[in-house]
């Protein structure tokens, strides 16, 4: 992807670091979404568990809002829902700040960070921030197979850090497990974060290999399957030296405390998270088989969202759904003619489905 040109500078405006001035805003389409069906950001489409509404409202209280926030109890909590300890797991605002963090502990400008295309805005967004030398590997066409050949032979002793997601967003294509221990040990000078944002849907997970690869960090979100983005909440985990760095880079108080209240009661409730993975993973059967017969090609999905390839009316499709209050997101601009649709419960596909027949 081309670098924007700068922006002229108006007169007596201070200039910002060259890395910001050449990078183009990051602007989510995040207004008017209210009261529609969302299907443009792979959230959870039916909230989060009751269990954390009731036990937020039984802990709000006004001497409780003026504490800055402890810790302690969730993260022991998360730790013992994740099978790793404490010390090997850190809170983050969200998996953006994993993201930051990991950048900030570990890549200085100009070092060499190897992205994959197309891939989530942030990794790159904070690899500029930061100054670094981005190299980018393309997933395979047309079915946006995982580059791992192509990958590996990227890594080079200059790379400094790897960051990838599994299964990958846009396009739902993920990596076995033995592909990601191939990538750590090409990789071992560098620094390797795995964002498994989408994992329950998928089932393949690099968590446990932290015990034996130094170099790997992994990431979890309380944003899609726990359906609370708007709490801001996610984990990175590591080898508790690696975290101790982590924690140095990051600013104390970054989690709110709600959201680590929240993700303490989200984790307990395995019934709720399990039965909504059912849910999407039946509509997700639904959608592809819909999309087939209605001559629409698709990328083959590991998460709760499929990239469809509507051609040339791709906006024109993405508009007038958004007419009819549904929300898909267009990704043409990574992959011309193509539109990413969540995926929530069967009732919510069959209305998706039933608009696209009108259109299509």
């Amino acid at each position: 992807m081309a670098s924007p040109r700068p922006a002229r500078i108006p007169k007596g405006i201070v200039r910002p670091r060259q890395a910001v001035l050449k990078m183009a805003p990051y602007s989510p389409p995040t207004a008017g979404r209210k009261g529609k069906l969302r299907l443009d950001f792979n959230e959870n489409t039916v909230g989060c568990s009751p269990r954390v509404i009731e036990f937020l409202r039984g802990r709000l209280s006004a001497g409780a809002l003026a504490v800055y926030p402890e810790y302690a109890e969730a993260k022991q909590a998360l730790a013992e829902f994740f099978h790793v300890l404490p010390p090997q797991l850190l809170l983050t605002n969200g998996t953006d700040e994993a993201i930051q963090v990991f950048i900030n502990t570990y890549v200085n400008a100009g070092d060499e960070v190897l992205l994959l295309r197309p891939a989530y805005a942030m990794y790159r967004f904070y690899a500029q921030v930061a100054g670094a030398a981005i190299r980018e590997i393309a997933y395979l066409p047309p079915q946006m197979e995982f580059p791992l050949d192509e990958l590996l032979a990227a890594i080079t002793p200059a790379t400094r850090a790897v960051i990838l997601a599994n299964p990958n967003n846009p396009t739902g294509t993920g990596v076995h497990l033995q592909g990601v221990e191939r990538i750590l040990r090409r990789a071992r000078k560098a620094v390797v974060l795995i964002d498994e944002a989408y994992y329950e849907f998928s089932g393949i997970t690099a968590l446990p290999l932290i015990e034996r690869a130094p170099n790997l960090f992994v990431s979890r979100t309380f944003s899609k399957v726990y359906g609370m983005a708007a709490m801001r909440l996610g984990c990175v985990f590591s080898d508790s030296a690696n975290i101790a760095f982590l924690h140095k880079a990051q600013s104390p108080y970054s989690v709110n405390a709600l959201a680590a209240l929240a993700a303490e009661q989200a984790v307990r409730d395995r019934s709720y998270i399990e039965n909504y993975v059912a849910e999407v993973l039946a509509a997700r059967e639904l959608l592809c088989v819909g999309l087939e017969k209605l001559g629409i090609a698709y990328v083959p999905s590991s998460a709760n969202f499929v990239l469809a390839n509507l051609g040339k009316r791709a906006i024109e499709i993405r508009d007038t759904l958004r007419d009819q209050g549904i929300l898909v997101r267009d990704r043409s601009y990574e992959v011309p003619g193509h539109v990413r649709m969540t995926v929530g419960t069967r009732r919510q596909t069959h209305r998706l489905l039933a608009a696209l027949e009108e259109i299509w």
